[in-house]
């Protein structure tokens, strides 16, 4: 029989090569079933009214970015609130409504695509009649991907009329 000692050497060189080849390969592309993207009904303490947030996508490395659904039924809406880095906004049904601190009301629909600046104090949802639903991402800075702040007052949505 041939040195044992050898032998086991070698394979050990072969699965120690096969290892570092596996960590050195090339990236793959991860697909999410839809079936595998969690939804929740947004909490009380950033949201008025009935509101669905399914999460679409965290930040990987070395990205930073993240991405969900959201739903406002007719009368919702978030708090105030705003984005280290800023936010996109893509209305993909309904017809919704968006306010910076101070500024008027802008009304949203299907296939608006909004871009609100970083540090804009700001809300979004749907009109009082007509349910809106958009995806929105933003980046984090250490994982903070937005500061959330007080709730729209009934006062400061009624404006809007």
């Amino acid at each position: 029989m041939r040195n044992p000692v050898a032998v086991t050497l070698l394979l050990a060189s072969i699965v120690m090569n096969d290892v570092a080849a596996a960590q050195t390969s090339t990236p793959q592309i991860t697909i999410t079933p839809a079936t595998a993207q969690n939804v929740i009904t947004g909490s009380p303490k950033r949201f008025t009214g009935s509101v669905r947030v399914q999460s679409l996508f965290d930040p990987t490395e070395p990205s930073r970015t993240s991405g969900g659904a959201v739903t406002f039924q007719p009368g919702a809406r978030s708090a105030w609130h705003t984005h280290p880095l800023g936010q996109i906004l893509i209305v993909t049904d309904g017809v919704g409504w968006i306010r910076q601190w101070g500024g008027p009301v802008q009304v949203i629909r299907k296939g608006d695509v909004v871009w609100i600046p970083p540090g804009i104090k700001h809300w979004h949802g749907a009109t009082p009649t007509t349910a809106m639903t958009h995806i929105a991402v933003q980046e984090s800075i250490n994982g903070v991907a937005v500061n959330w702040l007080e709730h729209v007052t009934n006062e400061q949505y009624q404006l809007n009329k």
